[in-house]
């Protein structure tokens, strides 16, 4: 779920990928795996990447801002939504060395390489569910939750995002995201002001904007459940 690419990546001698591969449960396009790196906190994290999934050439732009500013306490409690490979997760699992991440997405492929990357960098304090959104973890509530939107999966889409973080974050919780121009960032702007009492913009760069949202204005009804009406947006596949 976590494709934000501003063009589909381009295939060795084929097509482009398609953006709905990245939300696919199984995405349709061959296998090519490669290894990336990238520098955290003064550790150097070795990760595999493959076609299909977002990102797959290496760490975006958007993804590297997100990182750079994401302020996790070590015992904080951690929901990445649309974690891709994983990276962000990763990060934050490295940064919260007595906390517990939660990465989540719908594409197999992409679960399946997050469980790889956490466990070839010795991270043993995070776990990985397939699904689309919060469904994975329902009932559930964290100190962050961390999120590049997959902006081109359609406003109804991120509508349902936005409006069933509140209910997953604890009393002091945090949303924090990344978007990029008019089309995303300005319009998460707008979007958690009518959510959030406090929408802050921690860093600039490249045309991206880094997000931070708290003080939910209501929060919706926890008892709901996956299957209640608005709970599921109307253009995702059941994981």
């Amino acid at each position: 779920m976590a494709g934000r690419d501003p063009a589909p990546p381009q295939a060795e001698g084929g097509p482009p990928v398609p953006l709905q591969h990245y939300f696919s449960e199984r995405p349709q396009v061959g296998h090519r795996r490669r290894t990336l790196r990238f520098l955290y906190r003064g550790r150097v994290l070795t990760c595999l990447t493959d076609r299909g999934v977002f990102a797959s050439e290496g760490l975006d732009p958007g993804t590297a801002l997100l990182i750079e500013n994401m302020l996790v306490p070590e015992r904080a409690e951690v929901l990445d939504v649309g974690s891709g490979w994983g990276p962000i997760g990763l990060a934050a699992a490295v940064a919260a060395p007595r906390g517990r991440v939660v990465l989540v997405d719908p594409n197999r492929r992409a679960v399946s390489l997050s469980r790889e990357n956490l466990a070839a960098n010795g991270v043993s304090n995070a776990e990985v569910f397939r699904g689309s959104f919060f469904a994975p973890v329902e009932g559930r509530r964290f100190d962050l939750v961390v999120s590049n939107p997959p902006y081109h999966l359609g406003r109804a889409s991120l509508e349902h995002f936005f409006s069933e973080v509140p209910v997953h974050l604890k009393p002091h919780g945090r949303l924090l995201l990344v978007g990029k121009g008019s089309q995303g960032a300005l319009y998460y702007q707008r979007r958690l002001g009518e959510i959030f009492v406090r929408v802050e913009i921690l860093a600039r760069g490249g045309g991206y904007r880094v997000l931070e949202a708290s003080e939910p204005r209501s929060r919706p009804d926890p008892s709901r459940g996956p299957d209640s009406p608005g709970s599921r947006p109307p253009d995702v596949a059941k994981s």
